[in-house]
C-alpha cells in the first residue's frame, strides 16, 4: 500500500483543543454540542471552518489554520473561543479542558448521530462509551517524507515531558484515581491507539497500514489514534500526547515545546546526525510513570538506563531550545512552560482547590472554567 506523503512547509503549526461544555450552577456536562455548533454555522456553509463535533455532545473541538508562529495560532484559537462563548453563555453553558470531568458519569453522555462514530462504539463497547475524555493534539509541518519517522521515534524520548506538563485527569467518577493522567491509560484502550510502532523505514509504515486494512481493523488511516502519528494528507506529525489543557496559555506553551523539539530534530537530521532513541519498553515505562506521578516521575532517559526528575529534565530541555524558539519567535512561549512548572500541572492545582474545598469536586469543576476564562490560577 503507497501513503502519499504532501510535505509541509517546515515548522508550520496548528492545534486542535477539545473543549467539554458544562452547565453553569450544577457544573455537570451539557449535551448540546448541536445547539453550538449549528448557531456558529456559518450562512450557506455545512459547518463552521473551525469549530469541530466530536463523538460525545458534551464536546465540541476547536481547530487552527496552518500557522507560522505559536502567537499566531494561539490568537486563532482565541477568536474561536470567543465565538463559541458568544452563543453558549446565553444558554447558561460554560467551557472546560481537562483530560476527563472530575465528577460527571459516562454512562449518562450521548453519542454524536454519526456513522463512524456509531461504529466505533460498536466495535469496543464498553471501553469506547468510556471515552468520556479530552485532549489537545498538535502539528507541526515537515517538509520531507522521509524525515517523519526518525523525528517522531525521537519524539518519544520526549513524550513522557509532555505528558507530565499537561497532566490533568485526576478525577474520574467523583473518585481521585492517584494517577495524574488517567486519561492517558484510559484511552490506550481502543485499538490502534497508544504509543506508536517505531518503524525505521516509511515502507514499514505502509506494510502495517496494509494489515490493518486487510484484516478489517481500520477503514482509513485516521483510525490509527496513536499517541505521536504522521499525519500524510496534512504533511505533519501530530503530538496527541496531551490531556486537555484549561487556559490558552498551556496549549501555548505544549505548542511551541512541539514545535521546537521537531524543528531541532529536523535540523539535526539535515546535519547528518542520527537521532537519539529509546527502546519500546522503556518508552512504554515512561508514559505509565508520567502518567501515574506527573511531574513527581522519574524518566529513563537513554537506553543505558540513566534517570531523573522529569522537570529537571524539562528545565535544561528548555535552556538547550531557547536558539531554537528564537528561529521559530516563540521564545516567550517556550517560556511559558516555566509558568506550568511554577504553579503545576492542572491535576495538581485540582487537587489543590478541592483540599481548600473540603473535597467538593464542583469547585474544581468551577477553577476549570475560570482558568478557560482568565488563565492559570495564580493564587
Amino acid at each position: 500500500m503507497h501513503i502519499e506523503f504532501s510535505p509541509s512547509r517546515r515548522s508550520t503549526v496548528g492545534a486542535e483543543w477539545e473543549l467539554g461544555l458544562v452547565d453553569r450552577r450544577s457544573g455537570e456536562l451539557s449535551s448540546v454540542a448541536e445547539q453550538i455548533l449549528e448557531a456558529v454555522r456559518p450562512d450557506g456553509q455545512a459547518e463552521h471552518p473551525k469549530i469541530k463535533q466530536e463523538l460525545l455532545l458534551n464536546t465540541i473541538e476547536i481547530i487552527t489554520g496552518v500557522c507560522d508562529t505559536i502567537a499566531e495560532a494561539k490568537a486563532d484559537l482565541a477568536d474561536s473561543l470567543d465565538v463559541v462563548h458568544g452563543v453558549a453563555d446565553p444558554l447558561g453553558v460554560e467551557m472546560f479542558s481537562a483530560g476527563t470531568h472530575p465528577f460527571s458519569n459516562w454512562y449518562q453522555q450521548k453519542v454524536t448521530d454519526k456513522e463512524r462514530y456509531a461504529k466505533l462504539i460498536d466495535r469496543t463497547q464498553w471501553w469506547g462509551r468510556q471515552m468520556l475524555i479530552y485532549g489537545v493534539h498538535i502539528h507541526v509541518g515537515v517538509d520531507h517524507r522521509e524525515k517523519v519517522l526518525p523525528v517522531l521515534d525521537a519524539l518519544l524520548n520526549y513524550a513522557p515531558h509532555l505528558q507530565a506538563l499537561s497532566a490533568s485527569s485526576p478525577y474520574w467518577g467523583a473518585e481521585d484515581t492517584g494517577y495524574a493522567s488517567n486519561r492517558a491509560l484510559m484511552f490506550q484502550q481502543l485499538p490502534t491507539a497508544g504509543l506508536p510502532f517505531q518503524f525505521r523505514k516509511w515502507a514499514e509504515l505502509e506494510s502495517y497500514v496494509e494489515d490493518m486494512f486487510t484484516t478489517g481493523v481500520i477503514d482509513s488511516f485516521s483510525e490509527i489514534r496513536w499517541d505521536i502519528r504522521p499525519s500524510p494528507k496534512l504533511g505533519t506529525i501530530e503530538m496527541r500526547v496531551c490531556d486537555g489543557l484549561p487556559t490558552l496559555e498551556e496549549v501555548g506553551a505544549i505548542a511551541a515545546l512541539t514545535q521546537c523539539l521537531v524543528d531541532d530534530f529536523v535540523e539535526r537530521l539535515e546535519d547528518g546526525e542520527i537521532l537519539p532513541t529509546l527502546p519500546p519498553w522503556h518508552v512504554q515505562e515512561n508514559k505509565w510513570r508520567a502518567a501515574r506521578y506527573g511531574t513527581d516521575a522519574i524518566v529513563i532517559l537513554d537506553a543505558a538506563g540513566r534517570e531523573r526528575l522529569v522537570t529537571d529534565d524539562v528545565a535544561d530541555l528548555l535552556d538547550r531550545l531557547e536558539p531554537v524558539a528564537r528561529r521559530l519567535d516563540c521564545v516567550a512561549e517556550l517560556r511559558d512552560v516555566e509558568t506550568i512548572l511554577k504553579y503545576g500541572p492542572s491535576y495538581r492545582r485540582q487537587r489543590a482547590v478541592a483540599e481548600q474545598h473540603k473535597g467538593s469536586l464542583k469547585a474544581v469543576v468551577a477553577s476549570l472554567v475560570a482558568e478557560m476564562r482568565d488563565g492559570i490560577a495564580r493564587g
